[in-house]
């Protein structure tokens, strides 16, 4: 009886190591999950995409859109892009166990030329403020 409970031990053991990832493996899943599923819903929006760099711990998400490059729809997102932000980490599109981890989410808002029309970095930091409703007005934030 004794062998077999260190037998079950041991297998319950192997899985728990098995079964425990670190951060790049979870940067990939969620990159893959990502681009599997995501849809996000607005205005002119085209396509999404997640991009991992694993040295960096970082995660990119590219939104393309239909829009022009102009004024007006670049103040128009700078004002509206926190909302999306917090949509995206409402619905783990911008994952907070990643960001606790260390990881930042590079997002780009992009025009149809490929133009950014808004861009954030979400770390722990910008997190913080998000969750708080607000946004954070760094050299990263939406350039007019």
């Amino acid at each position: 009886m004794k062998k077999i409970t260190q037998i079950a031990f041991a297998l319950a053991f192997a899985l728990f190591l098995v079964s425990c990832k670190n951060t790049k493996q979870k940067i990939q899943e969620h990159v893959s999950t990502y681009n599997n599923s995501s849809s996000i819903k607005g205005h002119g929006i085209t396509s999404t995409a997640a991009k991992a760099f694993l040295n960096d711990n970082k995660i990119e998400i590219r939104i393309e859109t239909n829009l022009e490059e102009n004024e007006a729809n670049m103040a128009a997102y700078k004002e509206s892009f926190p909302q999306l932000l917090q949509e995206m980490i409402k619905n783990n599109q911008i994952s907070t166990e990643l960001i606790n981890e260390g990881v930042s989410f590079d997002v780009y808002f992009l025009a149809y030329n490929n133009a950014i029309l808004a861009q954030q970095l979400v770390d722990k930091q910008e997190l913080a403020v998000l969750e708080k409703g607000g946004a954070v007005d760094n050299k990263e934030t939406a350039k007019l």
